[in-house]
């Protein structure tokens, strides 16, 4: 009996984050799944139609492509800065930490990191300013030194956009991943890499084979929660490209919000939103499983 009324009591200590769960995310989940059943401009009366705003969303060539746009920030935002910090964080952790101190890693460390807690809105002006067309610091460098052939308008032109905006989603993200690997590497026991040393395996090897299967709790949290940060990429796209040129750089959450706020066309911003926060929910329980299989 005492069992149970301790178990009572604990429970109470969820209350307050569960009520906050339930004003901030399911409440307003539901609201939306409402709202995109019907046609609404966000003034008067919603009018219902049913699934129409869904079965718009199979022919609607923008839409699609918008998805196509978040498969290469996807690639930006969790594949590469996950590749990339894996040798950072090795480098780190390995060479400047062991051979000139763990101050200068947490230096390094912090400077890599800095993009993640800069504003967004001051990292996007920067941004704008370096890949100006005209007199953008990237392109007076290139004329600089005698490249002036390569400058081209970064954010402005159609092909090049979408690759302009991964460079700079690779420089915002590169910190996190750093940040989470230097921690797993801390954890991993140093015999390993003692034992693979003395058995004569270069740094590479014992890179691969000891430090990469360790950290695979890290890797598993880093891809899953840069994936999700991807999908639902807004900031940067409004600061530095507005979706353009040409809807080049459209990605889903720019598009429902383009809907919401600027064609007054609720219902399918929401159906949007919906279908967004679906394939968000699918990714996770996907990453979940497959982290649960390899713990086994």
């Amino acid at each position: 009996m005492s069992a149970l009324r301790e178990r009572r009591s604990y429970l109470l200590y969820l209350v307050p984050g569960g009520l906050l769960l339930l004003a901030v995310i399911l409440v307003p989940f539901g609201m939306n799944i409402g709202i995109s059943f019907t046609e609404w401009t966000g003034v008067g009366e919603p009018e219902w139609v049913g699934a129409e705003n869904y079965l718009r969303l199979l022919s609607d060539g923008t839409f699609w492509a918008s998805f196509r746009h978040n498969v290469a920030l996807v690639v930006a935002m969790a594949v590469v800065p996950t590749l990339l910090g894996l040798v950072v964080a090795a480098a780190l952790f390995d060479h400047i930490g062991k051979h000139f101190g763990s101050r200068h890693a947490a230096v390094l460390r912090a400077c890599v990191y800095l993009p993640q807690v800069l504003p967004i809105a001051v990292a996007g002006i920067v941004w704008s300013w370096i890949l100006a067309p005209k007199d953008g610091a990237l392109n007076e460098v290139l004329r600089a030194v005698g490249l002036e052939a390569l400058a081209r308008n970064w954010l402005g032109d159609p092909d090049l956009a979408l690759w302009s905006l991964m460079g700079v989603l690779v420089w915002m993200q590169l910190g996190y991943p750093v940040v989470i690997f230097m921690a797993g590497m801390g954890r991993l026991d140093p015999a390993l890499h003692e034992a693979a040393e003395l058995d004569g395996a270069s740094w590479w090897g014992r890179f691969r084979h000891v430090t990469v299967p360790g950290l695979r709790p890290e890797i598993f949290v880093v891809l899953l929660t840069c994936t999700i940060a991807a999908l639902k990429v807004f900031a940067p796209i409004y600061v530095l490209t507005r979706g353009g040129p040409g809807g080049a750089t459209n990605v889903p959450a720019y598009y429902s919000f383009q809907n919401f706020f600027e064609r007054t066309r609720v219902g399918y911003g929401a159906a949007i939103a919906t279908v967004l926060t679906v394939l968000v929910l699918v990714l996770t329980a996907v990453f979940l499983r497959v982290q649960q299989r390899g713990e086994r």
